[in-house]
C-alpha cells in the first residue's frame, strides 16, 4: 500500500487511536487502515526521527512520538500526553514486540529477558495505561498483537511463543477487568505475515507455510490491520475476549 491516507472508510471519524511499533509491518499498516476510516492516529517507535519521518509520509492527522515500551513511567506519561492532547483516546493498539529466535537450548539469557520485557511488560504496560485513560470515558477498544506461534508453539521460538502465549490471555483477563467500564480489550494472533520480521525464514519455511494453508499464501500486514481495524470499530461492539486468527486457516 502507498504511503498517504486514502480511501472511503469514515467508520473511525473523530476516533483517536495510538499504535506502539507504528514504524514498519503490522504496525505501519495498521496506522494507515486507521488514518484511512478518519481516525487521529499516533504511532509510536523507538526511534524519535523514524516514527516522526513515518508519520509525516502517511500524511493526515497522524503523528509520530518516541517510546520505549519497557519503560512504564514513559508509556503512562505518553498515553496521558496523547489523551490530555486529543481530549479523548478511544483506540489503543498494542502492536511493538521482537522476536529473536534460536534453539531453547542455545537461546542467550540477554535475548530471554529482552523479549520477555518487551513483549509482556511492555505490552502490559501498554494495555494499563490504556485502559486508565479509558475508564473515564467508560468506552474504548484495546487491541493486543499476538501471535499463531502463542497457540501452537514453533521450533526455535520457545521464548517468543511463551511470550505471544501470555500477550494473549493478557487480552483474556484485561477484558474481563476492563468490561464494566466500557472497554472492550481483544487480540489478534497473526500467522506467517510478510513482513521485515519473517524475511529470514529460509525458502524452505516459506514453502512449506503456503502449501500447509488453506488460503494457498502468506498473510499481509494490510491482512492483519484489517482485523484490527475492525476490532477497533462499532462494528465489533459486543466483541471482547476474543483472539482472533489472521493465518490464512493455518491453525486448522
Amino acid at each position: 500500500m502507498r504511503d498517504g491516507v486514502t480511501g472511503a472508510d469514515p467508520g473511525l471519524s473523530g476516533k483517536v487511536a495510538l499504535v506502539t511499533g507504528g514504524t514498519r509491518g503490522i504496525g505501519l499498516a495498521t496506522v494507515r487502515r486507521l488514518a484511512q476510516a478518519g481516525a487521529t492516529v499516533v504511532l509510536t517507535g523507538r526511534d524519535e526521527i523514524v516514527a516522526k519521518e513515518v508519520a509525516a509520509a502517511v500524511g493526515g492527522p497522524v503523528t509520530g512520538q518516541q517510546l520505549d515500551i519497557t519503560d512504564a513511567d514513559g508509556v503512562a506519561a505518553l498515553v496521558k500526553g496523547v489523551a490530555k492532547e486529543h481530549g479523548r483516546l478511544d483506540v489503543v493498539v498494542a502492536n511493538a514486540g521482537i522476536m529473536e529466535g534460536a534453539p531453547l537450548g542455545m537461546i542467550r539469557e540477554d535475548a530471554v529477558q529482552r523479549m520477555l520485557t518487551t513483549n509482556i511488560a511492555g505490552t502490559i504496560h501498554t494495555v494499563q495505561a490504556g485502559g486508565r485513560a479509558m475508564m473515564r470515558a467508560r468506552s474504548g477498544s484495546i487491541i493486543v498483537v499476538a501471535s499463531i506461534v502463542g497457540e501452537r508453539g514453533g521450533a526455535g521460538q520457545s521464548v517468543y511463543s511463551a511470550s505471544k502465549a501470555a500477550v494473549a490471555n493478557l487480552a483474556l483477563s484485561a477484558a474481563k477487568e476492563l468490561g464494566g467500564f466500557g472497554i472492550r480489550v481483544n487480540a489478534v494472533a497473526p500467522g506467517v505475515i510478510d513482513t521485515a520480521l519473517t524475511a529470514e525464514l529460509s525458502e524452505k519455511v516459506r514453502t512449506d507455510t503456503v502449501r500447509n494453508t488453506p488460503l494457498g499464501r502468506l498473510g499481509s500486514a494490510d491482512d492483519v490491520a484489517g482485523a484490527i481495524r475492525f476490532l477497533a470499530g462499532e462494528e465489533a461492539a459486543f466483541i471482547t475476549g476474543q483472539v482472533l486468527g489472521v493465518d490464512g486457516g493455518l491453525v486448522l
